[in-house]
């Protein structure tokens, strides 16, 4: 068995990072939601940043390998919170995520001003360069840049990116998704373009809870893809599966959860899959000075607000999700994170910590009374 590296993907290069992160949305024009909207993120971000900055500290010293399963670092009822206060006024239905923004901002700031944090592409190294600007569409015509994280909704927003250059006709079009052809990605130009691009263009992402996306590479590649079941599963068998070693019949299509969590353990961050690769590591939020990082749980809101920024045209919309499409539902995720040996779990999220603490995601809860019910 290989041996395991705790590798979180930072390296010590740079220095600290100047401007801000993210540009809060001011789509509310409501006066007493404007209210409610600076006060909860000045105590909420102020949490977070504590934690981020405890968690920065931890992951330095090593002090995650060896930690407990610890509670959730918020709950549902933050969010149902805020969504009364929506309720109060019509033009707060998106306040929450308004409010998530604002976090993200500032914990992403805080978190990227350590001095041992990069504060350009150009002070990563020559791996996370490459996965970075290989991750990054570029559209000329609109002037944007977008990051895809594979299982955060990329093919759709590939789609989109699709019709504004006019190789599709619409978002509906019944195809197959070819990842490469007809798009344009950031890695093909010269480092003066792209400086060009990353200074002038606006910049953005989307983010989704990290063991949800990690559950559903997880499903859908092992469970429906073959190529993933031969390059992958076959090699996991065969590492973690006693007796299995030397077995010529494995075919990789019965992969389990606790197989891929163990071999998720033996990989370096930098070189896994896309589908699996850390958020952080895809898109290097310190080094990139995003204007806007969306959520999976807003999809159609955030969607729709990029749309908008960016001055698409009315009839591009963002589509709807496909009808075969199985999403990863709160019941499926408790299932499979409490039936994970917890020694498991406690040793897989020091590798997602920043994906966690960066886009204000609590961390699972497992306890022995929440895996009850």
């Amino acid at each position: 068995m290989l041996p395991r590296r705790h590798d979180y993907g930072m390296k010590r290069t740079g220095g600290p990072r100047n401007g801000s992160v993210i540009n809060f949305r001011t789509t509310v024009n409501s006066g007493s939601v404007r209210r409610s909207s600076a006060v909860l993120p000045s105590v909420l971000t102020f949490l977070v940043i504590v934690a981020s900055g405890g968690l920065l500290l931890m992951i330095e010293k090593g002090m995650l390998n060896s930690m407990e399963t610890p509670p959730p670092r918020g709950s549902g009822k933050r969010l149902d919170f805020i969504r009364q206060i929506g309720k109060h006024s019509p033009s707060a239905v998106d306040v929450d995520s308004q409010i998530l923004q604002e976090i993200r901002n500032r914990t992403i700031r805080t978190v990227c001003s350590q001095k041992n944090m990069p504060h350009s592409i150009w002070s990563l190294s020559p791996l996370q360069r490459k996965t970075l600007l290989q991750h990054i569409l570029v559209n000329d015509q609109y002037h944007f840049l977008y990051c895809y994280v594979p299982k955060v909704a990329c093919s759709n927003w590939k789609r989109v990116l699709k019709v504004l250059n006019g190789a599709l006709e619409s978002v509906d079009v019944n195809i197959k998704m070819d990842h490469r052809s007809d798009l344009l990605f950031l890695s093909s130009f010269k480092p003066e373009e792209i400086r060009h691009r990353l200074k002038h263009y606006f910049k953005f992402m989307f983010v989704r809870e990290p063991m949800e996306r990690l559950l559903s590479a997880y499903r859908n590649k092992f469970g429906e893809i073959e190529s993933y079941q031969k390059k992958y599963g076959v090699e996991i068998v065969k590492r973690y599966r006693k007796g299995r070693a030397k077995d010529a019949s494995v075919t990789g299509d019965d992969v389990t959860f606790a197989e891929f969590v163990h071999y998720l353990l033996d990989e370096d961050v930098e070189r896994m899959n896309e589908h699996w690769m850390p958020v952080y590591n895809l898109c290097q939020p310190c080094a990139v000075s995003y204007d806007f990082i969306g959520s999976y749980e807003h999809l159609e809101s955030d969607s729709e607000f990029v749309l908008q920024r960016i001055g698409a045209p009315p009839h591009v919309r963002f589509p709807e999700r496909q009808t075969w499409y199985k999403p990863v539902t709160t019941e499926t995720l408790h299932y499979y994170l409490c039936t994970l040996p917890q020694k498991l779990l406690r040793e897989l999220l020091p590798k997602y910590i920043l994906d966690f603490s960066l886009y204000a995601y609590p961390l699972p809860n497992t306890t022995t009374e929440h895996c009850r019910h």
